[in-house]
């Protein structure tokens, strides 16, 4: 007599079970991680060098747009291109993280569509590569302190706090759109302008000090602009002011910014192989 059942691999049910499920398949977040930073490096130089030259080139443009012909002013006695550079470090991970999440589903769409693994994996993964972008423009960042003779205070041991945030940050709008993209294909072309957006109306190549007091708390809803001010006061130490509301501010939106991405990624997640 044969017998005939169905069998049907579907997520974790509950928020407890997903994240255990999570923790099962950490092998394969390990695994991903690993490949995407071969793909980027291997045989190749100019990967390396970009991640070097692109913070670069954008701290030599602005500090000749707002701090020459702008005037705009400095953090303290912090000298201007080490304080625009302070502030592309997170911009540059947060855009990157932003970019590679919402496109891992689409580039990962053979995978999803043939095996069962939580999806969340995919965007997860894709941030360890930015995370290696962080290290190698972190020590340039660096060396342009020796040259100007800056050196960091005790606040640069908070900075990795500040790094967290912005992950945080990043991989939740990820999810967000991640998902949407999977579905909605136009986001592939929105992401890079919002992007490109975002690094003007933030805080990068000037001062959120410059920002009127009456406004500076409306302004700190954009996450990065509490993340950016931290990592210059972690950097720059006591030539940077940080502003508390703001930063609190930033970290009520960012923590809204996961719980809202993860929320309706976990949502969309089940409908992945079918439309992708």
């Amino acid at each position: 007599m044969n017998t005939k059942f169905d069998l049907t691999i579907e997520p974790g049910k509950g928020f407890g079970g997903y994240w255990k499920e999570l923790w099962q398949y950490r092998e394969l977040f390990y695994f991903m991680a690993w490949r995407d930073i071969l793909v980027r490096y291997k045989q190749t130089v100019i990967g390396i060098i970009w991640s070097v030259l692109r913070p670069l080139l954008t701290m030599v443009v602005f500090t000749l747009v707002f701090g020459k012909l702008a005037k705009m002013p400095s953090e303290g006695e912090a000298p201007y291109p080490v304080m625009v550079f302070a502030a592309l470090l997170p911009w540059q991970l947060f855009s990157t993280v932003l970019t590679e999440s919402t496109n891992s589903m689409v580039a990962n769409a053979n995978m999803i569509s043939k095996i069962y693994f939580p999806r969340l994996i995919i965007p997860s993964s894709s941030a360890i590569v930015s995370l290696t972008d962080f290290l190698i423009s972190f020590g340039m960042l660096l060396l342009i302190m020796f040259w100007y003779q800056f050196l960091p205070g005790w606040q640069i041991l908070f900075l990795p706090i500040f790094l967290f945030i912005a992950l945080i940050a990043a991989l939740g709008a990820g999810l967000w759109l991640g998902a949407l993209n999977v579905k909605y294909r136009d986001f592939r072309y929105i992401v890079p302008f919002m992007v490109q957006l975002g690094l003007y109306i933030s805080p990068v190549g000037f001062s959120s000090s410059v920002i009127p007091d009456k406004y500076r708390l409306l302004y700190s809803l954009n996450p990065m602009v509490g993340v950016i001010d931290g990592f210059r006061w972690a950097i720059l130490g006591e030539s940077s002011a940080l502003y508390w509301p703001g930063l609190l501010l930033s970290i009520v939106v960012t923590l809204c910014m996961i719980t809202c991405g993860v929320t309706y990624f976990r949502s969309m997640e089940r409908t992945f192989a079918d439309i992708i």
